[in-house]
Parts: C-alpha cells; sequence; structure tokens
C-alpha cells in the first residue's frame, strides 16, 4: 500500500471513528506505516493536514527514540560490566 492510498483511506474511514479513539486510531495507523517501510518524512508530507496523525507520528517518534536510547544506555552498561571480569 502506497501512503498516498492509506491517506485517502485515512480520510474516508476516520469520520466513523468516535474522537475519543481517533489519537489511538491514527498511532496504529502510523505503527503500520513505518512497520512497512513508510519514513516519518514521507508519512509528514502526505498527511500535512491532518493533526491526529501527525501527533501520533510525533509521539511514535518521541517513543521509538527513547527506547533506542534506552537500549543503548544498557549497552554501555553491559561493556562496563564486561570489564571486571
Amino acid at each position: 500500500m502506497t501512503v498516498e492510498l492509506a491517506n485517502e483511506v485515512w480520510s474516508e474511514l476516520k469520520r466513523y471513528v468516535d474522537t475519543i479513539d481517533r489519537d489511538e486510531a491514527a498511532e496504529t495507523l502510523v505503527s503500520v506505516l513505518i512497520d512497512n517501510d513508510i519514513g516519518a518524512d514521507e508519512i509528514k508530507a502526505v498527511f500535512k493536514g491532518d493533526s491526529d496523525v501527525k501527533k501520533a507520528l510525533t509521539s511514535y517518534l518521541r517513543n521509538h527514540d527513547e527506547i533506542e536510547e534506552i537500549d543503548d544506555e544498557e549497552d554501555i552498561e553491559d561493556e562496563d560490566n564486561d570489564d571486571d571480569y
């Protein structure tokens, strides 16, 4: 699926999603797109007029960066512990 088609489907279906559930639906959409090798820049460009998707993308990227930082810190700690042996 292209990101343009995803945008078109989202535009048609989001009116059927309760306002309360739109954040979670947009987060799922972003996750699916990212998992299918659609880049964040492309998502941002295609969904530029959709505040729900932009907010979900920002949240995804923020959480993804935090996960990478935690993994990096664990790697450093593991290396420090290896020196003790």
